[in-house]
């Protein structure tokens, strides 16, 4: 069973400020942190019920399985990650856990 990891970023007041930690510096933690299977990330482009764009960015982590995850989040590199995460997540950011139906 596929286990995701849903990041969902809020506008950030420098747009660009933010994309240069989150390549330089943020990504490149994700992509360290152990039993990730695969990381996807990209910019909301619009909303298609015409409400707010509330959201910037969306990233997506999977991995295996939920003990994998627990086990990567309390890993050094997945508590830097978060600790990274609290650092420039905007205000109003969100992370959601959804478990795929393979």
């Amino acid at each position: 069973m596929t286990v995701k990891l849903m990041v969902l970023y809020t506008q950030p007041d420098d747009s660009d400020a933010f994309d240069r930690h989150y390549f330089g510096t943020h990504m490149p933690l994700v992509r360290q942190v152990p039993g990730l299977q695969r990381a996807e990330t990209g910019r909301i482009a619009a909303t298609l019920d015409g409400g707010e764009q509330t959201y910037y960015r969306v990233t997506e982590l999977y991995f295996p399985d939920q003990a994998t995850m627990d086990a990567a989040f309390g890993s050094d590199v997945g508590q830097a990650t978060a600790a990274d995460y609290q650092k420039i997540a905007p205000p109003g950011s969100r992370m959601f856990v959804k478990i795929l139906d393979d």
